[in-house]
């Protein structure tokens, strides 16, 4: 028997005698409205076997509650109630017929200037009819972290019953977050069986008398279907969360000048002595503005090199001085008695100031190893003969790791010794699980790189070590992400579906850590939030780079997915969603688009300083109470810009013009006066589509737009248009054709 509140063993006895007063049919469930004079239930029955959870919709705080008036109007229901603290409406409704989903929004209007010092949780799983709430037993699959999405994913198993997806649209709750100044953070999910949204305690800030302020707007989707394996659970939350995220309240995205950001950036990049140190007879990148003590890192150079070779290769500009700077410098990381590229330039390496783990000679982070040699290898796969030598000399030390840890990495490793200096990321929970993803990436690149079939074995080996893992398999978002695109090009190369479900377990993974919600509140309504991206599974912030890299690696897998007809529709529908909202979010991590009142104080940042006025990234973007910039203005999210261009914009020579896409586009091909091309995406959900000149203050041809899933015949009609500037709004999964006067 699981231990309850008090409340809660109230709660029960109260709505098994509470009075039944509407019932609605959904597929194979029943919702019975229960009203008990406390509390409004809609208490879900699953008629193939009896299992039964309740929701509580309203409740009255201290006070009996009166129902007032109950109205039905086309898929909605509205229950107005009364208590002597407030007025309550809930609006019960159906939003889709092809799934079986039911919301509830709950708003509440205070007679009198109201402190909340305590608001139960919302869900209750019940037995078949009057066993207590405490005998049952289930899995949560998936609950809040943070300021991720609120959502719930659990299985009732006890009795067995089936599974319910819960996600309360936070952005909703904006007012009453700003009013009580409260965080929307770890507000859902409970322990069994005490489930769902429990509101921030509003001791300190009242609601105001006569204000409306919804405290629940949720979205429920059930499923007779308990969760078998990890895999299973994975796909299952992909498909749900999809069909949910269809019926969502999305915010609007904005276009923004790319090509004018990334001259201010590369500008500030090229110019600012704060990004740069010289050392060991060559010039470096500072990971961070004016950070001179630290020594130069291996990543970071790579981090805006390769993203400038593309920006270079897509432009036909050519910034060969930089390039060959930090060029240039690559081969000073390599570390002669390791054999093996290393994180700290070794020349400087002695004046690390042991200020955190990883900030001591000769300790490797575990995903840090592989990452510039990610990069090295791309280069190396491109023809680079500096970057080929330097992964070749360095792979054998990381396959001798590898061996050494069974392909199970811990945090933090000495290099020379191979000693554990720290285990666990926390106690319990393992070392870095999604390593041998980024292991086994590394192992294809070389694998393509040499033809040689050990490596493949190689990555082989190392994916089949994240078998069985669950959601734990995240450790930083995005080498999580690319290793979803590795372990999809091992199941292309290979067709074991153990691949396919384990890239869908990694996808999964960076879904849950996602912030699908607009956070209105604070310092944060100043830049947009929703499909933020956090870098770990408990960073209280969303950081640059990880975002950047992140929208790169949706774009690769996405990619790397074409032709497999198998692939999830869910897949394919969040993943250009994530690319559309990146590219509306992070230009906001640049601070002279931030008020100066929103970015932290010299006093208060980790690390260098941050100058307002550089079109240099900040590292962190956080909640609304704090300020954002806390842990520096990082020289390596310089490259945020330099990789949307290339991937977002296509240009067309013949016509003076340049075609910018929310989504993810692909198979240009251009005609003597037209271009086709195809978005990926779903055709359920929409993504805009600018035209602009190719040279500034040139004026556009008059052009015509068509797509073959909208309008076979019929010419698309601009949203927005004028001589130098055309805008469209064109459904996902679609082929486009864009015509000019030739």
């Amino acid at each position: 028997m699981k231990p309850v509140s008090a409340w809660t063993a109230a709660a029960q006895i109260k709505l098994e005698s509470g009075t039944l007063i509407l019932e609605k049919e959904i597929s194979e469930y029943t919702i019975k409205i229960i009203f008990d004079d406390y509390d409004l239930w809609f208490v879900v029955q699953w008629n193939n076997n009896g299992g039964r959870v309740a929701f509580r919709a309203a409740q009255a705080a201290g006070s009996e509650l009166t129902l007032k008036e109950l109205k039905e109007h086309n898929d909605e229901i509205i229950f107005l109630l009364q208590s002597a603290a407030m007025q309550i409406s809930v609006v019960l409704s159906f939003p889709t017929a092809e799934k079986t989903i039911f919301r509830y929004t709950t708003t509440i209007t205070p007679a009198f200037d109201t402190i909340l010092p305590y608001w139960p949780r919302d869900i209750m799983p019940l037995f078949k009819a009057g066993g207590k709430t405490q005998n049952t037993a289930g899995t949560v699959h998936a609950s809040q972290m943070g300021n991720r999405s609120g959502l719930l994913y659990f299985s009732l198993e006890k009795p067995k019953t089936g599974s319910v997806f819960y996600f309360q649209n936070l952005t909703a709750l904006n007012k009453f977050f700003q009013d009580t100044q409260t965080s929307g953070a770890d507000l859902v999910g409970g322990l069994w069986p005490e489930l769902g949204l429990k509101l921030p305690s509003t001791e300190d800030k009242p609601l105001k008398k006569g204000e409306d302020y919804i405290i629940s707007d949720a979205f429920v989707l059930l499923s007779d279907s308990i969760v078998g394996d990890n895999y299973d659970m994975a796909q299952r939350f992909i498909e749900y969360l999809a069909a949910i995220y269809l019926l969502l309240p999305k915010p609007q995205t904005l276009y923004q000048d790319w090509p004018e950001i990334v001259d201010k950036g590369l500008k500030d990049l090229f110019s600012h002595q704060g990004c740069w140190k010289f050392a060991d007879g060559r010039s470096y990148l500072n990971a961070y503005v004016s950070d001179y003590k630290t020594p130069p890192e291996s990543m970071v150079q790579l981090a805006v090199l390769l993203p400038l070779m593309d920006f270079d290769r897509w432009s036909g500009e050519s910034h060969k001085d930089i390039i060959e700077t930090i060029h240039n410098g690559l081969e000073n990381f390599y570390d002669k008695e390791l054999g093996t590229v290393v994180r700290w330039l070794p020349a400087l390496e002695k004046n690390l100031d042991w200020s955190e783990e990883q900030k001591q000679p000769e300790v490797m982070d575990s995903w840090y190893l592989h990452h510039p040699l990610l990069n090295l290898s791309r280069l190396a796969l491109n023809g680079d003969a500096l970057a080929k030598k330097l992964v070749l000399d360095s792979i054998d030390y990381v396959i001798k790791v590898a061996h050494h840890f069974k392909y199970e990495w811990p945090v933090f490793y000495k290099m020379a010794t191979l000693e554990v200096l720290k285990e666990e990321t926390a106690e319990g929970q393992g070392g870095e699980k999604d390593v041998p993803g980024a292991y086994s990436h590394l192992m294809i690149q070389v694998w393509q790189l040499t033809g040689e079939e050990k490596y493949f074995k190689e990555a082989i080996k190392a994916a089949r070590k994240m078998d069985g893992l669950g959601f734990d398999i995240f450790y930083q978002a995005n080498n999580t992400a690319f290793s979803a695109g590795a372990l999809l090009r091992l199941y292309k190369e290979t067709g074991d579906k153990l691949y396919l479900n384990l890239s869908y377990m990694l996808i999964a993974a960076v879904l849950k850590n996602v912030q699908l919600w607009e956070c209105d509140y604070g310092n944060a309504r100043h830049y947009p939030t929703f499909f933020a991206i956090y870098p770990l599974k408990d960073a209280p912030y969303t950081a640059a780079y990880e975002e950047q890299e992140v929208f790169a690696a949706m774009h690769s897998f996405l990619r790397e997915a074409d032709g497999v007809q198998e692939l999830l529709p869910g897949v394919r529908l969040l993943l250009a969603e994530c690319v559309k909202y990146v590219i509306n979010r992070v230009s906001y991590y640049y601070p002279p688009r931030l008020p100066k009142e929103v970015i932290a104080e010299q006093k208060d940042v980790k690390t260098g300083e941050i100058d307002p006025n550089l079109w240099i990234a900040l590292e962190d973007l956080q909640d609304g109470w704090q300020r954002s910039g806390q842990v520096g203005q990082e020289v390596y999210g310089a490259g945020i810009a330099f990789g949307i261009v290339p991937r977002q914009y296509f240009k067309i020579e013949k016509a003076g013009l340049m075609i910018f896409t929310e989504y993810p586009a692909t198979d240009f091909k251009v005609g003597r006066s037209a271009v086709t091309f195809f978005t990926r995406g779903d055709q359920r959900l929409s993504f805009r589509m600018v035209v602009v000149p190719l040279a500034k203050g040139n004026d556009l041809p008059a052009i015509a737009v068509t797509a073959a899933k909208q309008d076979l015949n019929n010419e698309i009609k601009p949203v927005k248009s004028q001589k130098q500037f055309s805008e469209y709004t064109l459904l996902g999964n679609s082929t486009i054709k864009v015509s000019w006067k030739a």
